[in-house]
């Protein structure tokens, strides 16, 4: 049976119950407190979970609730407030600090079976274009041959040397002696308008001749003069009245001569093309040992760019190796649970970065081969552009310091570039020579020395005063060969002696010249300056190069040591557990960059030293080539 109360009545009760709380709160207020109570926000842990008491203190809303009960421990339900509703009898609950009577153990991890992966694949390091079945073993000095004998640049500068030769050869060809012939025959008729001319009835003269008159003429090499030498044979065939001979058979040989006093003497415009032209074919002949040793220069660059390329990709290749190894070890650890999985990512990414520097280094290969193949290949289509180059030459090298005094001298001995300058030198002075000459007057020699010759076949012929035959000469009867002996026999001669004069009033050309080539001297003392400056700084900085090498060798070959020494004991830590995945990577890394650093230091100190050759101009002499000079 259960009581209700009444509405009025429950008002009272929970209103006189109010009261009786705030008056025990006022009075709990006023008790000293000897120790503070603990905050409710923060857990004993010492205490088991449940046991926090609450602040009574605490402002309503922030009490926490009721503790949750550990497993196996059955919460009892939460009492209901005086006067609420039915109420319902409950069973006793042990303390909260008492032991749960039920506690469930923890059950035992199950880890997944793990297999020992593969290891994966090694990468494709075939080089695009190449045939591993075609190989070419080349030395250095194989190498400066096929370039001396199939580079397009040194066939270039070989052509423009024989060219020089062709020019100069052209030139030259005025002072070779010329040989003319002039063969004519000349029919003529002419009218006359006197009888006694020897026209016959219709009043006309009927002439054949027949000539051939060679002659040769040449100029001096020598003071400036020319000779001709001429002959004027003819054989004339008439039917004129008047003519005694017929034919009749004529000569002349005539020698003429001239020679400058003053212009042209010493020099004239044929001999200073010449001489101009010679020092063009020695500024060609410096150009195609300028040339020749560049190619030579650019052939050991690439040479030993190459032999770091193959260098470097060994060294690549057995990192990768090494970086195998140990993803070897790591899954055989693994599979037997001494290594988590995680472990293998680790190992797997360092693989693929050293992967991808292999694939680098494979390109690196390719672009070093094909720039020595560029030098050394002709054509296009040559079989060698598929060919794997093997270089079998190792760098050198010298702890030797280098002579820069020597160096200097002898770049200044045998640079084309100021051998070259010197030769432009030249060039101007045969100008300044050439003009001065022409500001002369002209002063020549002309004399001729001739003889003359006469013959015939006499024609019947009568006085018509006497009636008497008229009879000529006995010496000038008969034929081509009494001619030729009458003219040898110099009884008719003609000598000529003058000279011929000329002078200019003003001769603004030939002085004008002379100025600009005397402008023109300033400017090559300037260039020879600027071009010493340009040779000291190539030579001190080629110099320094190479010592800086030596120096780099010897200091990548101490890194080179302690990096083997750091990788070896960073093994055996890691052998016993002391060391970790990561610190081993990175000592061999170190130990590959430090074998490329003393490669790279090698490498670069044959090159410094090829380079150290062309500054000095002894790149030819290092390497056994003679280079033939040009015929003059």
């Amino acid at each position: 049976m259960m009581i209700i109360p009444r509405p009025r009545e429950l008002f009272k009760l929970l209103s006189l119950t109010a009261f009786l709380l705030m008056g025990s709160e006022a009075a709990f207020s006023q008790t000293p407190v000897p120790t503070p109570r603990p905050n409710p926000a923060v857990r004993d842990a010492t205490r088991p979970p449940g046991s926090e008491t609450q602040n009574p203190n605490a402002p309503p809303g922030t009490q926490q609730g009721p503790p949750k009960a550990p497993p196996g421990i059955q919460q009892p339900p939460p009492q209901a407030p005086p006067g609420a509703g039915n109420v319902t009898p409950q069973t006793t609950t042990p303390p909260p600090d008492t032991e749960p009577s039920t506690i469930q153990e923890p059950r035992e991890p199950v880890f997944p079976t793990v297999e020992q992966k593969p290891l994966p694949p090694m990468p494709n390091m075939t080089r695009l274009g190449v045939t591993s079945d075609n190989t070419l073993t080349l030395s250095l000095n194989d190498a400066i041959k096929r370039a001396l004998e199939n580079n397009n640049d040194i066939e270039m500068a070989r052509d423009d040397v024989r060219f020089a030769e062709t020019q100069l050869r052209s030139l030259e060809g005025i002072y070779d002696p010329l040989l003319s012939f002039t063969p004519q025959i000349d029919k003529r008729i002419s009218p006359q308008q006197s009888r006694f001319a020897g026209s016959t009835t219709a009043g006309t003269i009927s002439t054949t001749t027949y000539s051939i008159n060679p002659a040769i003429s040449k100029f001096f090499s020598t003071g400036g003069g020319s000779y001709e030498l001429s002959f004027i044979n003819s054989k004339t065939i008439t039917n004129s009245t008047a003519s005694i001979f017929n034919p009749v058979y004529s000569g002349n040989l005539g020698l003429t001569f001239t020679q400058p006093l003053l212009r042209n003497r010493s020099i004239d415009n044929n001999r200073r093309q010449i001489r101009i032209q010679k020092k063009r074919l020695e500024q060609s002949d410096a150009d195609f040992r300028l040339r020749t040793i560049d190619v030579i220069s650019r052939v050991q660059q690439a040479y030993w760019e190459l032999v770091f390329a193959l260098r470097d990709e060994q060294n690549q290749l057995a990192n990768l190796n090494l970086s195998r190894e140990n993803l070897r070890t790591i899954e055989a650890q693994i599979s037997v649970g001494t290594k988590a999985p995680l472990d293998r990512a680790e190992v797997q990414t360092e693989l693929a970065n050293r992967e991808s520097t292999l694939l680098l280094s494979v390109q690196s290969v390719s672009i070093a081969e094909n720039n020595l193949k560029q030098l050394l290949v002709k054509d296009f289509t040559a079989p060698e552009w598929s060919a794997q180059i093997t270089p079998t030459d190792t760098p050198k090298f010298d702890t030797g310091p280098v002579n820069l005094n020597d160096a200097l001298k002898e770049a200044r001995e045998n640079r084309p570039e100021l051998r070259r300058l010197r030769l432009q030198n030249d060039i101007n002075g045969i100008d300044i020579q050439y003009f001065r000459n022409q500001t002369r007057p002209q002063v020549d020699i002309q004399s001729t020395l001739a003889t003359t010759g006469l013959a015939g076949t006499p024609l019947t012929r009568v006085d018509p005063t006497t009636g008497e035959p008229i009879l000529p000469p006995g010496n000038l009867i008969g034929g081509n060969s009494r001619m030729l002996g009458n003219l040898f026999g110099f009884g008719t001669r003609n000598v000529v002696v003058g000279v011929a004069l000329s002078f200019p009033l003003h001769n603004r050309t030939a002085k004008a010249n002379l100025a600009g080539a005397n402008i023109q001297r300033e400017q090559l003392e300037a260039s020879m300056r600027s071009q010493d400056q340009v040779i000291e700084v190539d030579v001190r900085n080629a110099a320094q190069a190479v010592d800086t090498a030596r120096r780099r060798v010897l200091a990548a070959r101490d890194a080179q040591a302690n990096a083997e020494l750091q990788l070896q004991g960073e093994q055996r830590l890691y052998q016993v557990g002391r060391s970790t995945t990561f610190l081993l990577f990175q000592r061999e890394n170190a130990l590959t960059n430090a074998r490329n650093a003393e490669l790279r230091a090698e490498t670069d100190y044959n090159k410094a030293l090829a380079d150290l050759q062309r500054a000095t101009s002894t790149t030819l002499r290092a390497n056994n080539v003679i280079v033939d000079t040009p015929t003059q």
